[in-house]
């Protein structure tokens, strides 16, 4: 029951947090990323933009959290997106090179948060199965 309890947590959390910050990119633009100067009204816009996307990826979290039971596949797939995010982190530092500490610590949580969504993915499954 533990694993399920702490599945629907994560997963309502991870819809929470990423609606919140979607929507605050949508809203404040370049000003809602940490150690970003202006760079214009195309990076702006482009922001915005991934911001909505942002918001709509925390929607399908709070769906997968609404569906009783969560859906391991589901949970999958969101986590698999989430991974490609730190991935793509550590592509940007091996291109880029180092970016503000708060990426830095963004790609660190994403990637302690990812193997952890991965093995508690059939949580919820699990104990319905269990349960019928």
């Amino acid at each position: 029951m533990g694993r399920a309890k702490a599945l629907r947590g994560l997963v309502l959390a991870m819809g929470y947090a990423c609606v919140a910050i979607g929507l605050l990119h949508v809203l404040a633009g370049n000003a809602a990323i940490p150690g970003a100067e202006s760079v214009g009204a195309t990076v702006d816009s482009l922001g915005r933009f991934f911001g909505a996307i942002f918001a709509d990826y925390g929607l399908a979290w709070l769906w997968a959290a609404r569906r009783s039971p969560i859906p391991a596949a589901a949970v999958r797939g969101l986590t698999a997106v989430f991974l490609l995010g730190a991935l793509g982190r550590l592509l940007s530092l091996a291109v880029e090179g180092r970016p503000h500490w708060f990426q830095l610590a963004l790609a660190a949580l994403e990637l302690a948060l990812s193997p952890l969504l991965f093995w508690l993915a059939d949580a919820d499954e699990r104990v319905e199965a269990a349960t019928a």
